[in-house]
């Protein structure tokens, strides 16, 4: 499979993608847990069906020291012991902020449960990780990003690419 378009070559999208992965900066600055954003990340690009994007934060988790027993129950979390509460509540409002047009979007049962782990530095943090991989998701799905190829710590290079 190829990508119809090479975003970090088109002028236009490849502006959009430099503020997307600017925006990021903020997220990695925040005081949530770099490993609560991986898994939130993986678990909406998978609700999302964005193999580029599964490709990436699951080798960028494992890069940065964590289990792949972990990544690879994502996608059964309900089911999976390996998660702290705290993860479970992200990893839910992660799945009702993704999956805001099979209607009800984010309950306020989830919010106020990931209320319970998280300040509200941490909340608007979830939310920008939950609101910006959801936006990389839509744009690769729609360009067709194939995944597989991704090296872990790839897109530092394409952020330099884009600044430059």
């Amino acid at each position: 499979m190829e990508a119809r378009l090479n975003p970090f070559a088109s002028p236009v999208l490849g502006k959009v993608f430099k503020h997307l992965i600017a925006a990021n900066k903020s997220l990695a600055d925040s005081t949530l847990p770099y490993a609560t954003q991986e898994l939130v990340r993986l678990r909406a690009s998978q609700i999302n069906g964005c193999s580029a994007c599964v490709d990436m934060h699951f080798k960028e988790a494992v890069h940065a020291g964590e289990e792949a027993t972990r990544l690879n129950l994502v996608a059964v979390w309900r089911e999976a012991t390996v998660f702290t509460d705290a993860e479970r509540a992200a990893l839910e409002l992660a799945e009702q902020g993704s999956r805001l047009a099979d209607g009800g979007g984010v309950t306020d049962e989830a919010w106020a449960n990931a209320a319970k782990y998280y300040d509200e530095e941490q909340l608007a943090a979830l939310v920008g990780v939950i609101a910006l991989i959801n936006a990389f998701n839509r744009g690769n799905v729609m360009i067709r990003q194939p995944g597989g190829s991704y090296q872990a710590g790839q897109h530092v290079q394409a952020a330099a690419q884009l600044s430059s």
